[in-house]
């Protein structure tokens, strides 16, 4: 099945407002994502999270596909749990990846996983999900965990108008994950009612959320994004823009459900993987944290952070002596002055003798002239009037 539409720009380059503010209007600005970076953070269902990732870790450590794998024991528990992982794409590219299980009152699991190359990310790459977490379809964790849909699923859109809104504006506020809107212009047969997932690249497999809008809810689906800056074409996709939209035109017009490889949307979502968007809220601190608080270092690595650490000394230790040296020297300097000055007041000529007694301030000399005066008026003759 074959379905068209016209392809159009949407986005008109400012920032949308809604008369409740649930969209996004903070003029903050965020950092943008590095090319190296893949990010995603979703929510387990099930049971027994950690013992899935050790699992999985171990099973992949024995087959040779991750190098190696740790939980780091230096790590805050009131944070949640934290493993670390390290493995080499098929072009040895070396990848390290910090998975973080937060601590978490609402239902299930939340799970922040960053991952980082040496060089800049190729979606064809393995996903960093799988390897912490098993590919089986039950497994429980494939949920985003901003609209708690699934990622590797169709998720048929709500009936009702306004949850269709609602749904969106969570989409845009909070999601760390990419959201596709796709409509079907007709009704698909079984191989078009298949989620895209499969055909994807395995780095996008669990990053993309499937929206899926029946025949019928186009307009529905156009009034609802009115407030995202984009619209989706009769019978095509489009990608929802992040927290800080992006003029750039992340439409696709035709999406062909038939089960083929939908070049187009795999080049459009592609495309928005690597466009440097800003980070959603959280996610600069967990790449800082992947960066600055690794713990599984190589042999080499470990020579290397000792020697910055020897050297990092070194140059503490230099300035401790150079400060201690000035300090010496202005102190010697202040002793000769010292002595200078001894030596130049006694040989000066002697002054006039200091006057006796403590000065008089100003208040006590008017207090005395008060008193004089009033002894000279008690001491006065009396007048006589003859």
């Amino acid at each position: 099945m074959i379905v068209g539409g016209d392809r159009r720009r949407y986005w008109n380059g400012t920032c949308p407002r809604t008369p409740d503010g649930l969209m996004p209007t903070s003029s903050t600005a965020r950092p943008a994502s590095s090319p190296t970076v893949w990010s995603a953070r979703g929510r387990h269902l099930g049971a027994d999270p950690q013992d899935l990732i050790r699992q999985r870790l171990r099973a992949l450590g024995d087959s040779g596909t991750v190098d190696d794998h740790q939980e780091p024991s230096e790590t805050d528990s009131a944070h949640g749990s934290v493993f670390e992982a390290r493995w080499r794409t098929p072009e040895d590219v070396t990848v390290r990846a910090r998975l973080t299980l937060p601590s978490d009152a609402r239902e299930g699991q939340a799970w922040v996983l960053v991952a980082e190359a040496e060089s800049p990310w190729d979606q064809r790459w393995p996903s960093p999900a799988t390897m912490f977490w098993p590919e089986a379809p039950d497994a429980g964790w494939d949920h985003d965990d901003a609209t708690g849909l699934a990622l590797r699923d169709v998720n048929r859109l709500p009936a009702d108008d306004k949850a269709v809104r609602r749904l969106f504006r969570e989409a845009v506020r909070d999601s760390w994950n990419i959201h596709l809107v796709v409509h079907e212009a007709m009704t698909p047969d079984a191989r078009g009612l298949k989620p895209l997932h499969p055909l994807l690249p395995a780095s996008l497999r669990h990053r993309v959320v499937e929206h899926r809008a029946a025949p019928q809810q186009l307009r529905t689906v156009n009034w609802a994004l009115r407030e995202a800056g984009v619209q989706v074409p009769r019978g095509g996709a489009v990608i929802l823009p992040a927290a800080t939209p992006s003029e750039e035109d992340f439409s696709v017009r035709s999406v062909f459900l038939d089960g083929s490889e939908p070049t187009e949307l795999v080049d459009t979502l592609t495309r928005f993987a690597a466009s440097g968007r800003a980070l959603p809220d959280g996610a600069d601190d967990a790449v800082t944290a992947l960066r600055e608080q690794w713990q599984l270092l190589t042999t080499e690595e470990e020579l290397e952070r000792e020697r910055r650490l020897v050297a990092m000394y070194a140059e503490a230790l230099d300035a401790m002596t150079k400060s201690r040296d000035l300090y010496r020297e202005a102190a010697e300097r202040a002793h000769e002055a010292l002595a200078a000055y001894r030596e130049s007041a006694a040989a000066a000529p002697e002054g006039p003798p200091p006057a006796s007694g403590p000065p008089t301030s100003p208040l006590q000399q008017l207090t005395r002239t008060l008193d004089r005066l009033k002894g000279n008026g008690r001491n006065r003759p009396p007048h006589d009037p003859s």
